[in-house]
């Protein structure tokens, strides 16, 4: 893997590579987006790629199906709009049928409560794209009122999301089924709690029950993901997750992984009783020869891990052992959606613990087989940065430049804290000659007008004389930092100057016998933020103006010393005097 490339999928052009996470992701979401609307556009106007060149001819690579094709009222024309997610026309045509006095099936019957309740009886994706498009098109309405009341109706959608409202479609027609099965109420019960109606979920399983039906292994899991919501203190919520359980092998219901990843989230919940009870769930796992998933870790370090002063628990190391003889396959949402996210920022608390040792076998354990997959380009930038951090502040500077050139940018985009945390690293280890480079990287990355970061380059690179050639390599950062400060354009707030910032600029030109430069930044810029030099400062800008034999240089100097009545003034005098050869004239 070349170390210099962008992620592979970025586009081969400089252009279109990103430069630092925010582009990073900007351009990832942008591509996700145009895909996104390539599949818009196909849904919407099926007519215009109904023509098939290929051969020989794939169809699961050419566009769904999504119109109704049979027409009237009829039990396959229900099971047509279930079949294509139609929630609101499966509804009418149901009603439509036991108006008529048309029997449908127990099982269609059960394929619509399917729908409903994995909906909420709310809309399927495809409809609310449908009405969106006939709100836009419809004649006599104030764009701006539309556009507000839409904002509304999403604001308030990502607020409060999906919920189960009283006597909806599911439970109307669950009520005039003629005959229910099983199939029938696990339905209900799971879509009941899916949308936060746990209560009447638990109320539906006491009523299954009464009737003789045995539920299913996914309405058990449902309902121990439930207790949290049924049960308010710790100890009663462990007990009525036994009574699930107990059932589970009165109707000899095999749990599965989801059943533990379920108890588990639940005893996340329990508090002290959630920390003394998991271990056995996860020696149950064991005895039934279930595998832990991400999730599962996921779960434990969040019931045991809760800071630093629990790390001697071991439980961080326990889990690492587990992981790193395994490469992962998503088995449970969790997995995908928190449990790696989790599991991974979770160990990383050995950043916490000063732990490199931990931090290596932790990523040897991230890279082994797809494991990385997990993770998305925003965690995965997030999950290098910590490490390379901990690689700063613990490792020596030869591993952690390895390390850097490496990483940066084929695997991940360092951050602000990345580049202070280096430099911090060179300091620490007297490799300062890198600061060039490092720089050249802050520029690529977009931070040259950090102001935190220009102060710590700058405070490092005139802290101390060092060699000519390291001495103009880093005038030449002071330059481009300079011109970064005077840069003045519409889009672009002015960079303000400091005065350590300043004194650190002139200390790195006079260095390098860039007289006139050092100048125009000890009188032009001093004086427009009303700063005064430090002694060092002069002092420096008088070695400078020896070094090229500029005595007019070091009287102005003086005169300026003299002007803003510095104690120095007297002694920059007699250094002028004892080291310049003066006419009678400059005397």
């Amino acid at each position: 893997q070349d170390p210099t490339a962008a992620h592979y999928m970025f586009q081969d052009d400089p252009f279109l590579m990103p430069r630092n996470a925010a582009n990073a992701r900007l351009y990832s979401l942008s591509k996700e987006a145009g895909r996104n609307a390539a599949k818009y556009i196909i849904k919407q106007f099926p007519q215009y790629f109904d023509k098939t060149f290929a051969e020989p001819n794939i169809p699961c690579l050419m566009p769904e199906t999504l119109t109704p094709q049979i027409e009237g009222v009829s039990e396959e024309a229900l099971k047509e709009r279930i079949h294509l997610r139609r929630v609101k026309d499966s509804v009418d045509l149901f009603d439509q049928l036991v108006q008529a006095g048309t029997p449908v099936s127990l099982e269609t019957t059960n394929s619509l409560l399917d729908l409903l309740c994995f909906y909420g009886d709310g809309e399927s994706t495809l409809e609310k794209q449908e009405e969106q498009k006939d709100d836009l098109e419809e004649p006599g309405v104030n764009a701006s009122e539309q556009k507000r009341q839409k904002r509304q109706s999403q604001r308030g959608s990502q607020s409060f999301g999906s919920r189960w409202r009283e006597n909806n479609n599911a439970e109307r027609i669950f009520k005039i089924m003629p005959e229910r099965n099983a199939h029938s109420y696990c339905t209900m019960i799971r879509g009941m709690v899916k949308h936060g109606a746990s209560a009447k979920g638990y109320d539906m399983y006491i009523d299954m029950l009464n009737e003789r039906h045995k539920a299913d292994v996914h309405t058990f899991n449902a309902l121990i993901a439930a207790v949290p919501y049924l049960k308010e203190r710790f100890l009663e919520r462990w007990e009525l997750a036994k009574v699930f359980l107990n059932h589970m092998a009165q109707q000899e219901v095999q749990p599965n992984l989801l059943t533990f990843n379920a108890l588990l989230k639940t005893l996340r919940k329990c508090g002290g009783v959630g920390r003394s009870m998991s271990l056995s769930v996860i020696k149950e796992m064991e005895a039934l020869d279930i595998e832990p998933s991400l999730a599962t870790y996921d779960h434990l370090l969040f019931i045991f891990y809760r800071g630093v002063d629990l790390c001697s628990s071991g439980i961080i190391l326990e889990v690492l052992d587990d992981i790193e003889k395994r490469s992962f396959t998503p088995q449970d949402p969790d997995d995908v959606s928190k449990g790696c996210i989790k599991c991974y920022t979770g160990l990383l608390q050995c950043c916490d613990l000063k732990d490199i040792k931990l931090a290596y076998r932790l990523n040897k354990a991230m890279e082994k087989g797809d494991n990385w997959k997990f993770l998305d380009m925003d965690r995965l930038n997030a999950y290098w940065s910590k490490f390379f951090s901990l690689l700063c502040m613990m490792e020596q500077i030869d591993v952690v430049l390895k390390w850097y050139k490496e990483m940066s940018p084929s695997v991940f985009y360092p951050t602000p804290k990345n580049i202070l945390d280096l430099l911090q690293a060179l300091d620490a280890a007297n490799h300062l000659e890198v600061i060039p480079s490092v720089w050249e990287d802050t520029k690529q990355l977009g931070f040259s007008r950090r102001s935190d970061l220009l102060e710590e380059l700058l405070s490092l690179m005139s802290r101390e004389r060092h060699p000519d050639e390291i001495q103009l390599a880093f005038a030449k950062c002071a330059e481009d930092i300079k011109a970064f400060h005077e840069q003045s354009g519409r889009e672009q707030v002015p960079l303000e100057w400091t005065g350590s910032a300043l004194g650190h600029v002139a200390l790195l030109f006079s260095r390098v016998g860039r007289t006139q430069d050092a100048w125009y930044v000890m009188m032009e810029r001093f004086q427009q933020i009303n700063r005064i030099p430090t002694d060092q400062v002069m002092d420096e800008f008088l070695n400078c103006a020896k070094q090229t034999n500029c005595p007019d240089e070091a009287i102005k100097l003086v005169k300026l010393a003299a002007s803003l009545g510095l104690p120095s003034s007297q002694r920059l005098k007699s250094r002028m005097e004892k080291e310049f050869e003066l006419s009678e004239k400059q005397r």
